[in-house]
């Protein structure tokens, strides 16, 4: 069985090899992507693409990727770069690198952080489908930051009732193209999925209903750091919501953001970050709050912003 994603080629990575493209653009390593394109999953309109060919402007690209099965186990496997913010016997918060799934989902292969912990020896809740144990919120593959494991079956249900009731803090930091108008402000729009391109979301009268704070931060030529806090935790919502405003993550191709700026400031994903989070420790009953760093990447674009040195 295999997940098959269509999506048009972006105007700024026309001409780009296909392993360093769909690299960039589906959150894989180009050396998977190879792997796709020499099996012949990877088609150009209707044209079986290898891993060297160029990308054209303005052509639709379908890929299909393999299912993860939804009852195979998930492999442990460390992950460099992930580290443990807290540990306790009933929660495990982590630091998720850039480049980590959440868990095995369809058309991942790539590592996750419940493979990570496996690797390490935790033992996570046996709660929620086979494939997602112990997870009670997700950050995407190319989103860095925090993320709450439950290692208790009473933490499970506990964080799981506090995330659907809003009572956890969620802040992020964010780099968005242009400068939005208010500086702060409330995006209050539905989400669901896109209305032609499956792998993507969007602001649509019918999804579900979804609300983002922001705040700015700092102002730069072409660009601004805010801070949000999120009152709802829809897939994608802060990338999704930041393009509807007009101002997409820095870095966002798969969102309209400019992929001159990106290849200029070096980055590879958007410029998106878990930066704390906060919640009623399901054991204790006490307050715990959890703060990270920018990881390397995102603390270099930023810089790079603000001496103004993007041309």
């Amino acid at each position: 069985m295999a997940d098959r994603r269509s999506l048009p080629v972006p105007d700024g990575l026309a001409g780009e090899r296909v392993d360093a493209a769909l690299s960039r653009m589906l959150g894989m390593s180009r050396t998977k992507v190879a792997e796709l394109a020499g099996a012949g999953d990877v088609l150009m309109d209707g044209r079986v693409l290898g891993k060297s060919d160029r990308l054209v402007a303005g052509a639709w690209l379908e890929v299909s990727v393999p299912d993860l099965s939804a009852d195979a186990a998930t492999p442990p496997e460390p992950v460099p770069g992930m580290r443990i913010q807290h540990d306790d016997d009933d929660v495990v918060v982590v630091d998720k690198p850039v480049g980590v799934a959440a868990h095995p989902s369809p058309g991942w292969t790539g590592p996750t952080v419940v493979g990570a912990l496996a690797a390490a020896g935790y033992r996570i809740s046996t709660s929620g489908a086979a494939e997602r144990q112990g997870v009670v919120h997700r950050l995407d593959v190319g989103t860095s930051g925090l993320m709450v494991v439950a290692k208790s079956e009473r933490a499970y249900t506990v964080l799981k009732r506090a995330f659907k009731e809003r009572t956890v803090t969620k802040v992020y930091h964010a780099v968005v193209q242009g400068h939005p108008d208010p500086t702060t402000g409330t995006i209050d729009a539905p989400i669901g999925r896109h209305p032609a391109r499956d792998s993507r979301w969007a602001v649509v009268a019918d999804g579900r209903p979804s609300v983002t704070h922001y705040e700015t931060l700092e102002a730069m030529p072409g660009a601004v750091l805010l801070q949000i806090h999120l009152e709802t935790g829809r897939t994608h919502q802060i990338r999704v919501h930041s393009a509807a405003i007009g101002h997409p993550c820095v870095g966002d191709l798969i969102y309209g953001a400019d992929p001159r700026l990106a290849e200029r400031l070096g980055l590879r994903r958007q410029w998106l970050h878990a930066m704390r989070l906060g919640f009623t420790h399901p054991g204790t009953g006490t307050w715990l709050e959890v703060t990270s760093s920018y990881p390397e990447d995102l603390a270099a674009a930023l810089a790079s912003l603000r001496a103004g040195s993007t041309h």
